[in-house]
């Protein structure tokens, strides 16, 4: 059976790679950042085990890799620094490594064409082929993938299956695709964090009682006998928190915990699972429209050498509204069938 664990392996793997690559260029502070984060991936089990058991040491190592982590972001010259390039008036990444890029990447791009997205494609493809045909997936008797989380498993196996197929266009060596995913990572560096870090944000803000906060403050702005006003006050709400903590993952527990559950799903009947995907869709049309969400527009802006750094939110803009409209039509007629 594949569980997840496997893939937390995976990837604690390429971050050991990744410190590794950085420790022989002598670049001590990123080697120690990406080596630290490597941790809970690779240990997570026991260091689950050892909570369990009433054991405290593992959370104050957790506490205490995360204030390193801090420091080593601060001090390192491979995370992203983002700052203003006068001369040819863009933005640019403070210490971006220095580490020669294969090939050129117009040429690249002009030599595969499309072929390039076909790699890309696969990860949501065999993703959702596999989260909904996963249970009828037996290998020797047992279930192929984890059911308790088969998406995330099917995640991790379609990113395997697409860097396989990534290195078949591109008739790139393993060594040279590890090495161009080290290079990304260390050019994104801390803010490759950022999803995680707000997912665990939201969680402590539903934890500390800012959900109840929400659900008195909307109690008394709008009829909340009105399920249409509920459902509007909670789109809005997954956009606007969105906007400003620049993750839905950070939004979803807040909002649903101050309007979703008390409610839409509890006052007004509204389906759980439909209220819940569609949220989550909604409150990403935030993430298209902020720059709280360095590693989705402000990082890949300054990846592409983009002139304006605000330019994939400028392009994004009308997306995000189109998108909202559409979530709230579909949430207002799904949510209640």
């Amino acid at each position: 059976m594949l569980r997840l664990e496997y893939v937390y392996w995976l990837l604690g793997a390429f971050l050991v790679f990744t410190a590794a690559a950085n420790l022989r260029e002598r670049r001590f502070a990123v080697a120690g950042f990406w080596a630290i984060l490597a941790c809970p991936f690779l240990f997570g089990e026991a260091i689950a085990a050892a909570l369990a058991s009433g054991s405290r040491w593992p959370a104050q190592a957790m506490g205490v890799g995360v204030l390193a982590l801090g420091i080593l972001a601060s001090q390192s010259r491979g995370t992203p620094a983002l700052v203003p390039d006068r001369k040819n008036n863009k933005t640019a990444i403070l210490g971006r490594t220095s580490q020669p890029k294969a090939e050129d990447p117009g040429a690249s791009a002009q030599r595969f064409g499309n072929r390039l997205f076909g790699p890309a494609l696969l990860i949501p493809l065999v993703t959702l082929l596999l989260a909904l045909g996963g249970p009828h997936l037996h290998w020797n008797g047992a279930t192929l993938l984890d059911a308790k989380q088969a998406t995330l498993v099917a995640l991790g196996l379609a990113c395997s299956i697409a860097f396989v197929a990534a290195l078949r266009v591109t008739r790139a060596s393993v060594g040279a695709g590890l090495g161009e995913g080290r290079r990304l990572l260390d050019a994104m560096g801390w803010a490759a964090l950022l999803p995680m870090l707000l997912a665990t944000l939201g969680s402590v803000f539903a934890a500390t009682g800012v959900g109840n906060a929400i659900a008195a403050l909307v109690g008394d702005v709008i009829p909340v006998d009105s399920a249409l006003a509920c459902l509007l006050a909670f789109a809005l709400g997954m956009v606007v928190f969105t906007t400003i903590m620049g993750n839905a993952f950070a939004a979803f527990p807040v909002m649903m915990a101050g309007i979703g559950l008390p409610l839409l799903v509890q006052r007004h009947g509204a389906a759980p699972a439909v209220l819940g995907s569609l949220g989550m869709l909604t409150g990403y049309c935030g993430t298209l429209l902020t720059p709280m969400a360095a590693n989705f527009n402000i990082v890949p802006a300054v990846l592409l050498e983009l002139r304006d750094q605000y330019g994939v939110i400028r392009a994004q803009w009308p997306t995000a509204i189109v998108l909202l409209a559409v979530n709230v039509v579909l949430m207002a007629l799904l949510v209640w069938r």
